[in-house]
């Protein structure tokens, strides 16, 4: 079990209460945006994703608190052949929220949808480690085999992210088997999931899971509004706290604030290296240099941002990987110093000279860009103006934009009509094999360049050969030596530039019970079947 890295701040009854006194309730709490999907196959925003997760049932679950793969739909499962074939015995007597049986042949609809190329679901690039086709073939109702073009080591930790579709519903969220399911949605404002009472789960004594009757999310972008309403108890769990917020909470000495220790997300900015997108070509030659990349690295103060705009709760970041992945960090790296004069000598091996305080490139175009990042999220916001001061020391005039989340996507995913992008990215888990989605060159998430028929660069090709190899290989490592090497080309490449690793940080309420929280996403949501109220008063009912 993986221990805390920071000062964990806790109320004794979040982790001793052995079950729920008062079953039932709402819980409450915020959205920071719209989900973009509802699909769960399509997931890959933070909401959408966390509607993927607490409506969806999964063949085998990761327990965030254990880090230990655990039973769900599946009772057991077998991997053969070199990790070519997954032999799978699926749990009898499920049935789906509408009522409808749980078989097989929902197993093969879920993966044959999955790996659907017209679909380009990011959750399906984890199943393709090579040339060939993934076949999922039902062994009588209740047992399936899928065999793989090429071997594919630590699958059983991708089917945590693989929702069970219903094969005989075609809307996704019709029919689920996770514990709460879809019951309401305006828009913009909220959406309500509902307790799935045919949920298969029940506890040690016998009671029926979710304790809950229902979550309410509530489309929340301003983050000072949401602070309020957790204080006054309308909100009772924030799961992702501005450490702005959380020094706030803590000088009131509220109670049930957690610092989970350095978590296995990042912040980073990418600069858009789309060939087709719609800015000047000299911008554009500016993003693909390599040089240009590094020097905007070497002049961002790391240290200041975790200083200032975090009050100490992150780290600088070294990379793709952060040192709390402790078997998967390239120990290797370190973060970037700070050093605007080798930052500027970089830029001249590029003709890039300085010219009355102002940069110019060898044509003699100001350098100048825009960054976007999503409105609400003041770290966000404050990292934004931090980097604008540190490239104006080298003579770089920086434009910071804050959008809505909706708009921000629409740039960055569809219209590509932007410069630089601030965002952050969240690890589901600690498996490199979850990060296909973001390395292969042909991904939709391959934020700086995606979709790509082909691997541009020499060094995108590389960094594809070796996230197949090392899903394929056995040997744990040959797999490090693999995704090590990943991480360096990556630090070389720069095509992020990592700023820092925040920590988790949460705010839990004091009338919810059974929160066990992780420092793995979804921190204190990852259990929401097992959480309850401590009375029914405080169950958020008024």
């Amino acid at each position: 079990m993986k221990k805390f890295l920071g000062p964990c701040l806790l109320l004794p009854a979040l982790l001793l209460a052995l079950g729920p006194q008062k079953p039932g309730g709402e819980l409450r709490l915020a959205l920071q945006a719209e989900p973009r999907t509802l699909d769960p196959h399509l997931a890959a925003d933070e909401p959408s994703d966390l509607i993927r997760y607490l409506t969806s049932g999964v063949l085998i679950r990761l327990n965030r608190r254990t880090q230990r793969l655990e039973p769900e739909l599946a009772t057991s499962w077998k991997l053969s052949d070199g990790g070519r074939k997954l032999a799978i015995r699926l749990r009898e007597g499920v049935k789906f929220s509408d009522g409808s049986p749980f078989t097989s042949q929902d197993v093969v609809h879920t993966f044959q949808r999955l790996i659907d190329p017209a679909r380009n679901s990011p959750v399906g690039d984890g199943f393709r480690p090579g040339s060939g086709h993934l076949a999922c073939q039902a062994q009588g109702d209740y047992a399936v085999s899928i065999e793989f073009p090429e071997p594919l080591v630590s699958v059983e930790k991708l089917l945590d992210g693989v929702a069970i579709l219903s094969s005989g519903s075609s809307q996704p969220e019709s029919a689920v088997l996770g514990p709460f399911y879809l019951a309401e949605r305006k828009p913009g404002v909220y959406l309500r999931l509902q307790r799935n009472p045919n949920f298969w789960k029940r506890d040690d004594r016998g009671t029926r899971l979710p304790y809950l009757d229902s979550i309410r999310l509530e489309i929340q972008r301003n983050r000072d509004f949401e602070l309020l309403r957790f204080r006054r108890g309308e909100f009772h769990l924030i799961n992702n706290l501005d450490a702005q917020a959380f020094e706030r909470l803590k000088d009131e000495s509220a109670g049930g604030l957690l610092d989970l220790g350095v978590s296995t997300d990042s912040e980073q900015m990418w600069f858009n290296m789309t060939p087709a997108a719609p800015i000047p070509a000299y911008k554009k030659a500016w993003f693909r240099s390599r040089n240009f990349r590094r020097a905007i690295s070497e002049a961002i103060n790391r240290n200041d941002i975790v200083r200032i705009v975090y009050k100490g709760h992150a780290a600088p970041a070294a990379g793709a990987v952060p040192s709390s992945n402790r078997f998967w960090f390239n120990a290797n790296l370190k973060p970037p110093a700070h050093k605007p004069s080798a930052a500027l000598a970089r830029l001249a091996q590029d003709g890039f000279r300085l010219q009355d305080g102002l940069l110019k490139d060898s044509a003699g175009h100001d350098v100048e860009f825009s960054i976007l990042t999503n409105a609400g999220n003041k770290s966000r916001e404050k990292m934004a103006a931090m980097i604008q001061q540190d490239l104006k020391a080298i003579g770089i005039r920086v434009n910071v934009a804050a959008l809505d989340f909706p708009s921000l996507l629409e740039k960055i995913s569809r219209s590509f009509n932007y410069e630089a992008c601030l965002l952050g990215l969240v690890n589901v888990d600690l498996d490199p094999n979850l990060q296909m989605n973001l390395w292969l060159s042909s991904s939709s998430n391959h934020q700086w360049n995606p979709n790509q028929k082909s691997p541009e660069t020499p060094w995108e090709a590389e960094v594809d050969r070796l996230m197949r190899q090392q899903a394929s290989d056995p040997d744990p490592a040959q797999r490090k030596e693999a995704f090590d090497r990943v991480q360096e080309i990556v630090a070389e490449e720069v095509p992020f530039i990592y700023l820092v690793n925040r920590n988790a940080l949460a705010g839990v309420s004091p009338a919810l019970e059974n929160v066990q929280p992780s420092a793995l996403w979804p921190q204190t949501l990852w259990n929401a079947e097992r959480m309850s109220f401590s009375s029914p008063l405080r169950a958020g009912s008024r």
